[in-house]
């Protein structure tokens, strides 16, 4: 039962490891699926423990003797934990699912789009891809004086593919993951930086200059601040210094075998914990087999 919880404390290593050798769109779609899938283990692991506690409830209590001949149930202070570890995940995910949902009303108040596009008459140089049924793009006045007819190409190219490619998605299911299982912040952190490289490959696509992209996502990460934005997506977010060094080398090609080797490791996460909820199965059906 403790193996799939040690497992997914290795996902973020080895997703970073796979993401630095694959494309963006690939780094994305992996992390995130991993992210996924070691949560959903972490849970189901957490819940399995901290169901144990009903053992210590009457009339099950009755029967915590050893001469009875009883699997052995989990100490209580361990179940206890694990509680306390759900409960705390659940106070985690609840704030940043509300925390998603306020910045998102606050970036469709600012007023209605036209043709997919809102410019707003701010001063303050930043532009975001704001995801909705319709989506739309939201650009200041002062991100357009900024930049030249070609960097304001690549700008809406790269807030196209955010919404295009759907990446809030991928995004919020690495957020949501790292705040029910802390051990995957860093997987959080390193989805929300392959969607912006994906995002730079497509505007590179587009343009068919990845050096002129290079010098928009250097000059408007020097003009605006991405941080307050958050968990929206702009040009100017996650890792500058990296993306423009990336940039300036080919887009990676992928290794289909990297990509494996972390399937693999998913698959051992899903296989050790399907075991561990048949080893409390049979543990539950022993003591409740005490109550017939």
């Amino acid at each position: 039962m403790y193996l799939p919880l040690l497992l997914s404390a290795a996902v973020p290593w080895l997703a970073s490891w796979a993401g630095a050798r694959v494309s963006p769109a690939a780094a994305v779609r992996t992390a995130a699926t991993a992210a996924a899938v070691a949560t959903a283990a972490w849970v189901c692991c957490l819940s399995l423990l901290a169901l144990t506690l009903f053992d210590d409830l009457p009339p099950l209590s009755a029967f915590d003797d050893r001469g009875l001949g009883l699997p052995e149930p989990v100490p209580g202070l361990v179940a206890l934990a694990a509680a306390a570890v759900l409960a705390a995940g659940a106070v985690r995910l609840a704030r940043e699912v509300a925390r998603r949902r306020r910045v998102l009303r606050e970036l469709r108040a600012v007023g209605c789009p036209h043709d997919g596009l809102l410019v707003a008459d701010w001063a303050e140089p930043f532009a975001v891809a704001v995801p909705g049924r319709p989506g739309h793009l939201l650009v200041t006045s002062g991100m357009l004086r900024l930049l030249d007819g070609r960097e304001r190409r690549v700008l809406f190219a790269h807030e196209r593919s955010h919404l295009n490619r759907c990446h809030h998605r991928w995004v919020a299911v690495a957020a949501w993951s790292a705040a029910l299982n802390p051990l995957l912040a860093p997987l959080a952190v390193q989805v929300a930086h392959a969607v912006e490289r994906w995002a730079d490959e497509d505007a590179a696509a587009e343009v068919g200059n990845r050096e002129l992209v290079a010098r928009t996502v250097a000059k408007a990460a020097l003009a605006g601040d991405a941080k307050r934005l958050e968990p929206a997506m702009a040009l100017h977010g996650s890792g500058v210094v990296a993306r423009v060094r990336a940039l300036q080398a080919p887009c990676p090609a992928g290794d289909r075998r990297v990509l494996a080797g972390l399937a693999a490791c998913c698959t051992l996460l899903l296989a050790a914990t399907v075991i561990a909820a048949g080893d409390f199965v049979s543990v539950a059906q022993a003591w409740l087999s005490q109550l017939s």
